[in-house]
């Protein structure tokens, strides 16, 4: 399967990440109240090794929101932090320092992140059912902070057996278009063995030709 990927796969998955980066930010706006811009500068498809290697390794600690897919391409996807970053974020949220050095974490920051993530990945998702027609739907998400490689294997529990690759979505929050107000974080997508033949079907895209 991933032989069949080429740039053409690439642009239209960046694309769909793009819009699905457009809709977050106008949300996220409306719920803060002053703006925020997102943009999408790096879509890829990545094995499984390379996932956890691309933030930090598995020992390194992250803030992850998870959900599985449910519909006509099932899978999972993420919305991962590496800790400084989301305590850079939720700090810019909610007004105060916030710093996840460790638990118990600020219930007040967990929840705003919890429902940043689902903004996020949900927007992600709207914009790939749009593009592609197929009825796809989050279950409720799922928020944690521990090290890569135990909330990875959290939610790849189910497929990794299967499934070999992720879709890699690098996303960058950016207030006031202040570099130093940029914040980075990843949104991963899982699809279940099957799904990547399904999406780029009905994407016009198919991987069989």
């Amino acid at each position: 399967m991933f032989s069949k990927i080429n740039e053409f796969h690439l642009d239209i998955l960046k694309e769909i990440g793009n819009i699905g980066a457009g809709h977050a930010a106008t949300a996220l706006s409306s719920m803060l109240g002053h703006s925020i811009d997102m943009k999408v500068p790096y879509v890829n498809i990545v094995s499984f090794d390379e996932v956890t290697e691309r933030i930090g390794g598995e020992e390194a600690i992250i803030a992850a929101i998870f959900f599985r897919i449910e519909g006509d391409a099932p899978g999972s996807m993420f919305f991962i932090l590496t800790i400084e970053q989301a305590s850079k974020l939720l700090s810019e949220i909610t007004g105060k320092s916030v710093r996840f050095n460790e638990p118990p974490y600020d219930e007040l920051a967990m929840s705003a992140l919890q429902e940043i993530g689902n903004i996020l990945t949900g927007s992600y998702l709207s914009s790939l059912a749009d593009f592609t027609s197929l009825h796809l739907h989050p279950t409720v998400p799922a928020v944690g902070i521990d090290m890569a490689g135990a909330l990875m294997n959290y939610g790849l529990i189910q497929i990794s057996q299967e499934s070999d690759f992720a879709v890699v979505i690098d996303t960058i929050f950016l207030e006031g278009n202040s570099v130093s107000s940029t914040i980075k974080g990843q949104v991963l997508l899982l699809p279940d063995p099957d799904s990547f033949y399904t999406i780029f079907s009905a994407l016009g895209a198919p991987l069989d030709e």
